[in-house]
């Protein structure tokens, strides 16, 4: 059988990748989406809750590509754990994608051009995302499974 390493680079330009999509979240919700505006139409608690898991959306697109950077090697080392966080991650930023492509397209985004571009450009880094973890995690658990 062919194997094929996934190359550190990769793996890294991925991590900075998943870092600025954290980065810039909170410009994309409060100029691209006004979603401080929408939030204060709800209740209290319900404004906390949205809050609370925006934070977590920019917390793990954070910690994942920390976790990528510091640990690269550790990310293909075919162990439990490896199959495990390649495979934690590979769902959340498939689901991401299934989720942008089967709801998101139904709302507007601003007509700017800039906009637009944007969202080609975070588009195309969640996809791939989504690839780069599936191969880690396909790598991974098959070396695994061939201990």
């Amino acid at each position: 059988m062919m194997k094929i390493e996934i190359p550190n680079w990769l793996i890294i330009l991925g991590a900075i990748g998943q870092m600025f999509t954290a980065i810039i979240y909170p410009y994309i919700r409060h100029v691209v989406f006004d979603w401080y505006n929408d939030i204060k139409k709800l209740k209290p608690l319900n404004q906390e809750i949205a809050k609370t898991y925006g934070r977590y959306i920019q917390g793990l697109n954070f910690s994942f590509g920390l976790i990528s950077i510091l640990f690269t090697e550790d990310l293909k080392n075919h162990t439990g754990l490896a199959v495990a966080l390649t495979g934690l991650i590979a769902a959340y930023w498939t689901g991401k994608v299934i989720t942008q492509f089967s709801y998101y397209p139904m709302y507007e985004i601003p007509k700017k051009v800039i906009f637009k571009i944007g969202e080609i450009l975070m588009n195309t880094l969640f996809v791939s995302f989504s690839l780069i973890f599936i191969w880690l995690f396909v790598s991974n658990l098959l070396g695994y499974l061939g201990k």
